[in-house]
């Protein structure tokens, strides 16, 4: 079965339509429960250490198009349950922060929390993807309450700063958004600027580091249970 012909299926079916929707509703939920818990972190960030470590915070759900898609390159039936099982990033969230230390920060407060499950976890920042491509990648499984019974639903969570973001975003509509394939020198050049993106990264953290030390607000202020310090923020 191709796209069109699964397209086709899904808008003459009601009841393949129904699924559809309960599909929707659970994962735009789950989009929902991580959304709250990251917006309350930040608020507490700003009240108790008068620092902000998000940006800002994207999030998307995958159409059925794109998950038709997904499960027909995969070699994968195309049917809601095969997209349940086998479809981590059906629900998606995008946390963009300011810096680095950030990003390992709320990584490890959003595993601390205790209705929150670790699936699984990528770190393209300490090892970049072969294009230069930077984030930091967490499925999380987050718990959305229906009124007769609980669902665990797989959530992907990416997190990046505005650097990682600015150059992600570019190189995306350069490579996927024009009709010509990016040479070997083009993709170099790509290469060398997520380098260049991710030194500034480091430059301004530093400077950073440096201007909370003169005000009186080093790093180690976040530190909550002994859990960080600037020597290990960006351990796993």
């Amino acid at each position: 079965m191709n796209t069109e012909t699964a397209i086709m299926k899904i808008t003459g079916d009601r009841e393949i339509q129904r699924q559809f929707l309960e599909m929707s509703h659970l994962y735009d939920a789950a989009i929902r429960e991580v959304r709250t818990k990251l917006e309350i972190l930040d608020r507490e960030f700003s009240i108790l250490y008068a620092s902000n470590p998000i940006h800002h915070i994207d999030s998307r759900l995958k159409s059925p198009r794109s998950i038709i898609g997904k499960l027909e390159r995969k070699g994968l039936p195309v049917t809601i349950e095969s997209a349940e099982a086998n479809l981590q990033d059906i629900a998606g969230v995008r946390i963009v922060c300011n810096y680095i230390d950030d990003i390992y920060r709320l990584a490890d407060l959003l595993v601390r929390q205790q209705d929150l499950e670790l699936v699984a976890r990528k770190d393209y920042i300490e090892n970049p993807k072969p294009n230069g491509y930077r984030s930091l990648h967490l499925v999380l499984r987050v718990p959305v309450y229906l009124s007769s019974h609980t669902e665990l639903v797989p959530v992907e969570v990416q997190i990046r700063t505005i650097a990682m973001d600015f150059w992600a975003s570019l190189e995306h509509e350069l490579r996927y958004k024009n009709d010509v394939e990016a040479t070997a020198p083009l993709k170099d050049r790509l290469k060398r600027c997520a380098e260049q993106s991710a030194a500034l990264d480091v430059e301004m953290q530093s400077i950073y580091r440096e201007m909370r030390g003169m005000a009186g607000r080093r790093s180690e202020d976040y530190e909550v249970d002994g859990l960080w310090s600037d020597d290990d923020s960006q351990e796993e």
